[in-house]
């Protein structure tokens, strides 16, 4: 029997989902929701930090909503970005510039305080977390992300059209190369629109394969940490 084809994600279920069966945490956001957490942090890096396409930000964040909703805020008004794996810690950054300050930098509480970690410095300086809540206290020198951004709309701002041939990240890849990259990585992964993408985020850190390369085929994202529970059926895996 022929299993039925995927459909396409409507506006009204979850475009991306992230679970956490330690903490009990469960977000579920439509692409409508996603996109307008998507124009706040645009709205924060470009009218709250004064950030013009060009400028460089560093992300040390997991796979989670929050970290989708910096990247792609910060790719929709043509930031470089250096996103810097939590695997690599301790190790040197090779990638021009890493030696400079940032136009602005992002990391969570646990990241911050690791000894292991070289966090970089950066004109503005953002605590993203990724339990429930707010944060408990940010250091002096720092601001809450989820506080901040809130303070901008929903409604995405006027962008700046992103040329294909500027670089998307600090390595120097361009825009264009990352759009070809994740539609490949979506191809070997056989993923339609419609399709459930799971990613355990303890194994899988790079953003190309866990939010670029299923958006590129309107495919939905299941970030599951800390699985206790066997994953949904009809499910791809990374």
């Amino acid at each position: 029997m022929t299993a039925p084809a995927p459909t396409p994600v409507t506006t009204d279920e979850p475009l991306l989902s992230y679970l956490d069966d330690a903490t009990g945490e469960r977000a579920e956001l439509t692409a409508s929701e996603l996109g307008a957490w998507t124009a706040r942090s645009a709205g924060l890096l470009r009218d709250g930090c004064g950030l013009r396409p060009g400028d460089r930000v560093a992300v040390l964040l997991p796979p989670h909503w929050r970290a989708a909703a910096v990247l792609l805020g910060a790719w929709s008004v043509g930031l470089t970005v250096s996103f810097r794996p939590r695997a690599l810690a301790g190790l040197p950054v090779l990638e021009p510039g890493a030696d400079r300050p940032y136009d602005a930098v992002f990391v969570t509480p646990d990241r911050l305080d690791d000894w292991l970690e070289d966090v970089p410095e950066g004109t503005h300086r953002y605590l993203v977390g990724t339990g429930p809540g707010a944060l408990d206290a940010v250091p002096a020198g720092w601001l809450d992300w989820s506080a901040e951004v809130s303070r901008h709309p929903a409604d995405p701002p006027d962008y700046t059209a992103v040329d294909p041939a500027d670089p998307a990240t600090a390595d120097g890849t361009s825009f264009g190369a990352w759009r070809r990259l994740a539609a490949e990585i979506a191809g070997q992964l056989d993923l339609r629109a419609g399709n459930r993408l799971l990613v355990d985020p303890a194994e899988h850190e790079q953003p190309l394969k866990w939010l670029l390369a299923p958006l590129s085929a309107g495919a939905r994202i299941l970030i599951h940490a800390n699985p206790a529970h066997p994953a949904p059926p009809h499910t791809h895996r990374l």
